[in-house]
Parts: C-alpha cells; sequence; structure tokens
C-alpha cells in the first residue's frame, strides 16, 4: 500500500469509541436525529418509492433494514434505498473546505452493514466519526470539484472506512477495501451542472452502496490495485499531489462537530439568501418589488445563479438549487418547505414573474469571507424607490450558528408528520438520542417500522 493509504487505514483502525468526547458523541446523535429526519420526510415520495423498489430485488429474510418499511435487503441495497430517502428533500448536513460535500451521504451505508452484523450503537457511533473525520479531512486537503469530480469520491472513500471499521477488517483487508471503493468509483462533476436530475440527490446514495460493497470485497478476499493514491495512474496522478495530515496517534479528529445543519430544504448556498429573504418579507409588499439583487460569495453565485436553469427551472433538483426560485418562494410564501417544490409551483406565473426580477452577483468582499462563513447580502427594490437590504453570514444550523436541540427535535418531528403519527415520532426521537445505549442497532431501527408491524 501507499503512504496515504497505510496512514488512513491506520488512521480508521485506532480509532475507539472510548477516545471520542461526550461533545462528539452528541453531535454524532444529533447528525443521526437530523439525518433520519429527512428521510422519513422523503419516504413517500416517489423517488424514494423507485428505490425502495430496487431494494425489493435484493430481498431476503436477514440483512439490512429499508427504513421506515418492513423490508429486508442486502446491505449495499439498504444503503441505496436509505441514501436516496435522507438526500432527497436536500436538508441533509454539509460541510464547506476546499470543496463541499454532505458528509452524512456515509450514514446509510454504515447503519447496513451495522444492522448486518448486529453491531453496538457505540460501535456505529464511532463509525460514523471516523467516516466523517475522513470526509471532511479530505475535503480540506484536496478541492476535487475544481478538477471536474463530484463529492461522492469522498463518501466512498470515507463511508468505506466505517464499513470496514464495523466488519473488523484486518490491516491488509482494509487497505484493499480503499483500493476498491477509489478505484471504481471516481464520480463525474456533471451530476450538478446544468437541469439537474434525479441523480443529484442519488450520487452520495450511491457511493454509500459502492463503499459497502467494496468493504464486503475486501472482506472476502479481494484484492484492489496497489497505489490507488500515489501510482502511475492514481488520484494523484488525476488531481495532483496533496497532503493530508492525519493524527499519528489515536484520537478523532472530530468533524462531526464541525458541519452544519440546514433549516431549509435547499441547496446550502443558499440559505443566508433566503433567510435574509425571510426576515424582510413581513416590512414590504411583494407586489411592489421592482428588483431584488443578491450578493453572494463566488461558489454560491456558481451553483445557484450562473446558469439560465436557474431561471427556469424544471425539475426539483434543479428549483432547490436555484437562487431566483427560492428567494421568489421565500417572499411570495413566506416559508420554503418541501412542498414548495411541487411541479405546478415551478411554472406558476407569479413565481416565475417574480423571479425575472432577481438578479445575482458575486462580491468579492463576501467570497473572500468563504467557507469560514456562508455570506449573502439581499437589496429589494420598491416602486417607491425604497431599498431593504439584509445580509446574513452564518445562516441557522451553521456550526457558529447552531440549532440547539430542540430545533434539531422540531425538525424531525415536522418531517416524521410525512410518515407517522406524533406517539411512534417520539419513541423513534428518544431511540436516536438513547442510540449509544442500544445493544443492537436494529432495535433502534425497529421503532420506525409501520405501525402495524409494532402493534
Amino acid at each position: 500500500m501507499d503512504a496515504t493509504t497505510e496512514r488512513l487505514v491506520d488512521f480508521a483502525l485506532r480509532a475507539e469509541f472510548d477516545a471520542l468526547t461526550a461533545e462528539t458523541v452528541r453531535e454524532c446523535k444529533r447528525r443521526l436525529i437530523d439525518t433520519f429526519a429527512g428521510a422519513m420526510g422523503a419516504y413517500n415520495e416517489a423517488l424514494s418509492q423507485k428505490a425502495r423498489a430496487i431494494a425489493r430485488y435484493y430481498s431476503r429474510a436477514t440483512g439490512a433494514s429499508v427504513w421506515g418499511s418492513a423490508l429486508q435487503t442486502a446491505p449495499e441495497a439498504a444503503a441505496f434505498a436509505n441514501g436516496v430517502m435522507l438526500r432527497f428533500l436536500d436538508i441533509s448536513d454539509t460541510y464547506m473546505g476546499k470543496s463541499r460535500g454532505h458528509p452524512s451521504d456515509v450514514i446509510s451505508g454504515i447503519v447496513a452493514v451495522g444492522e448486518s452484523v448486529h453491531a453496538d450503537g457505540r460501535s456505529v457511533i464511532n463509525a460514523i466519526t471516523l467516516a466523517y473525520d475522513v470526509y471532511c479531512s479530505f475535503m480540506n486537503a484536496v478541492d476535487i470539484n475544481s478538477k471536474g469530480w463530484d463529492q461522492p469520491v469522498y463518501g466512498v472513500l470515507a463511508g468505506v472506512l466505517g464499513a470496514g471499521k464495523l466488519l473488523r477488517l484486518s490491516r491488509e483487508q482494509m487497505a484493499n477495501a480503499v483500493s476498491l471503493a477509489l478505484t471504481p468509483n471516481m464520480a463525474l462533476g456533471q451530476t450538478r451542472q446544468g437541469d439537474l436530475s434525479s441523480w443529484k440527490g442519488c450520487a452520495g446514495a450511491n457511493a454509500a452502496r459502492n463503499a459497502v460493497f467494496a468493504a464486503m470485497l475486501a472482506h472476502e478476499g479481494f484484492t484492489g490495485p496497489t497505489a490507488v493514491f500515489e501510482g502511475k495512474r492514481g488520484l494523484w496522478d488525476i488531481v495532483g499531489r496533496f497532503e493530508w495530515p492525519l493524527p499519528a496517534s489515536s484520537g478523532s479528529l472530530h468533524m462531526v462537530t464541525r458541519t452544519h445543519l440546514k433549516s431549509l430544504p435547499i441547496c446550502y448556498h443558499g440559505q443566508s439568501a433566503v433567510l435574509g429573504a425571510l426576515d424582510m418579507r413581513a416590512r414590504l409588499r411583494v407586489q411592489d418589488i421592482t428588483e431584488i439583487q443578491v450578493e453572494a460569495y463566488r461558489e454560491a453565485v456558481a451553483m445557484m445563479g450562473n446558469d439560465p436553469t436557474r431561471w427556469a427551472p424544471t425539475t426539483r433538483e434543479t428549483a432547490d438549487h436555484s437562487m431566483p426560485y427560492v428567494i421568489a418562494i421565500a417572499l411570495l410564501d413566506g416559508e420554503v418547505t418541501a412542498r414548495s417544490f411541487a411541479h405546478e409551483r415551478l411554472t406558476d406565473p407569479a413565481v416565475v414573474n417574480l423571479m425575472r426580477k432577481v438578479k445575482v452577483s458575486e462580491s468579492a468582499a463576501l467570497s473572500a469571507q468563504y467557507p469560514e462563513s456562508m455570506p449573502s447580502r439581499l437589496s429589494i427594490r420598491m416602486s417607491s424607490g425604497e431599498v431593504f437590504t439584509a445580509e446574513v453570514r452564518y445562516p441557522k444550523g451553521h456550526a457558529k450558528n447552531p440549532m440547539d436541540d430542540a430545533e434539531v427535535e422540531q425538525k424531525f418531528r415536522s418531517l416524521f408528520r410525512e410518515y407517522g403519527d406524533e406517539r411512534q415520532c417520539e419513541r423513534a426521537l428518544q431511540g436516536l438520542w438513547d442510540f449509544d445505549r442500544a445493544t443492537d442497532i436494529g432495535n433502534v431501527l425497529k421503532l420506525f417500522l409501520p405501525v402495524i408491524f409494532t402493534k
């Protein structure tokens, strides 16, 4: 194995639950609550139903659960189906380093493996925090997005180390798992360009699936290409050499404490601007608006306001990554929810008319603040000539403006309503808060079974 693989493998093998701080464990449980909230909120969506249909091809008597259903399937199939659900609403956590991504994408695969081996909650939390450390530090080390690659590259590597930890892979097996995950799974950045497809919300789920499969291959003795990072046709050869510092001794990077939760089901780059719009809405008459100017940092403009499709979204996936659309919805409705992206709203004349008044531009001063903050400045000009302004640097849920526990719980409850009743919601929520006490995480997942199966 090359030196980078060796450092990663040794870092993973050293990771132990007892080395985690109480804050890290609690923040991991908050991420679990946040992630399951998004999944259950998306349970009835058409794409979630299609993902479960795929999982049924692999159904079996034992294995891993498709959350919210009685279906047991192969761990890699569960990783995909659950991964699609947790990402569909675009309300899962995010992290911004040199690149950007959604670390909670790893959770569906790690939980699937954990359930299949009857792991306890502490072991699964340890695997998740390890995967978060790898995912986020990988993003801090190299920007693969600018090279044309997509965030699942981070996810498949982080996920395979978490899955391998639960499968108790040896040092040699773990090295092969890393290679078997990375070599065949370089994902194209075209996923997030132009008119966005359903794959936008599936790419991370696919990485989770492939991470599980790679770990299983290594467990059964499959070997992967050597020097996957530093070899002649390895990752360095594709994206350039980079330094990736990892602790030389036992201990977590605690990156799970630094990711940002979302208060709105939209691309994270639009959170600040929309929160500013919602704050201003009560002070103005929408019908009197003549111009809306959004100033933001470079990455926000590139993702949400630098393509003609963002002014004419035809899919939900494009709409929740459209600055004009989410600003228009916020001002018209006074809220942005999962229902804001119903197909009929995409062509609503009131929405389309207001979108035409939105202009998006980069501010060099705001770009200089990213990624430490996610700043946006909103200026709304009225027919009277009056201008309303708002600037938000740290949207609610940002690591420097965190949701408190009550807000995380409220997010869970509001999204769980799309799936089950209040009584089941409270049982499931408590099960996630007690996740580290579970002797078998399968017992926690049973709390998400349809009520008919729990009576």
